[in-house]
């Protein structure tokens, strides 16, 4: 994943994202043989010879200018997490790895244990970067029907979205959740593509799943700090609620996020009732 041909293949993927019309070029006439823009029309676009960016794409220049990343940025209009992901790759093709925070991986600190069982009835849960699911109060587990059927060093959440049965009826939009949970898994992917936990992970989803695949080599980028998901839940019927997700300072990317929903709607009735449940019994005492 981190040789120099990720570069280029990033470049290619979102090359053929945009049309010529995305970027007021004319669409012209007749089949296209290359899907979205050519390299010479991308190269003009960014101000680089189209030999430059052909070796680009091939990955035998490794070292592009901060200029011309930015020019092909902006010809690619990518948005700023996708451009984040290509300075990334460009430090990668040139043996820079960029430095990742160190702190515990996978150990959660107590006060933030603490902190889970004071956010209750609110589910909230911590994840690694890699989206392992470390630690969870108990409405934050009972969240997402079935996890617990996994042992707990298999409990990933974008492991459970691509791979669990339950997750295409639990999400009410599973396919946005689902490109939007790939372009975040590219997002964090840049910190170290090369570490095996995640190597491993994507390995696993791309053998697996197609629907995975075909997302991942979209090269989709993005980091998501807040949004909106919709449930139908096999035990508290529909609900939407907000996510928040917030760093954890110290850790090796530990991030806890948390699902609230408004007073007084049915979505927060819903939310109460995933805290209010019985414990099953597959549930682990010690989250």
């Amino acid at each position: 994943m981190a040789d120099g041909t990720e570069l280029g293949r990033f470049l290619r993927a979102r090359r053929a994202g945009i049309r010529p019309q995305d970027v007021g070029l004319p669409p012209g006439t007749g089949l296209r043989r290359t899907p979205g823009l050519r390299r010479e029309e991308l190269a003009t676009l960014a101000g680089v010879s189209v030999d430059y960016y052909t070796r680009l794409e091939r990955g035998t220049e490794t070292r592009p200018s901060p200029a011309v990343l930015a020019a092909l940025g902006a010809a690619l209009r990518l948005p700023a997490d996708a451009l984040r992901r290509l300075h990334e790759l460009a430090a990668l093709a040139a043996g820079q790895p960029p430095p990742r925070p160190q702190g515990p991986a996978r150990q959660v600190r107590e006060p933030v244990l603490g902190l889970l069982e004071r956010l209750r009835p609110v589910p909230a849960y911590v994840a690694s970067h890699a989206n392992d699911l470390l630690a969870a109060n108990r409405p934050g587990l009972r969240l997402f029907p079935g996890l617990t059927d996994w042992p707990p060093e298999r409990r990933n959440l974008t492991r459970y979205m691509f791979l669990h049965p339950q997750a295409r009826t639990l999400y009410r939009d599973w396919e946005t959740l689902a490109a939007h949970s790939a372009a975040h898994l590219r997002a964090i992917a840049g910190a170290d593509p090369d570490e095996p936990e995640l190597v491993r992970l994507v390995g696993e989803l791309v053998v697996k799943d197609p629907d995975f695949a075909r997302l991942w080599e979209r090269y989709d980028v993005q980091l998501r700090a807040r949004a909106t998901k919709c449930f139908q839940h096999p035990e508290v019927g529909a609900m939407c609620m907000d996510i928040e997700v917030m760093a954890i300072h110290g850790t090796d990317g530990q991030r806890l996020v948390t699902y609230q929903a408004r007073p007084g709607t049915p979505d927060h009735d819903a939310m109460l009732l995933l805290d209010m449940a019985s414990p099953r019994e597959d549930e682990p005492a010690d989250r």
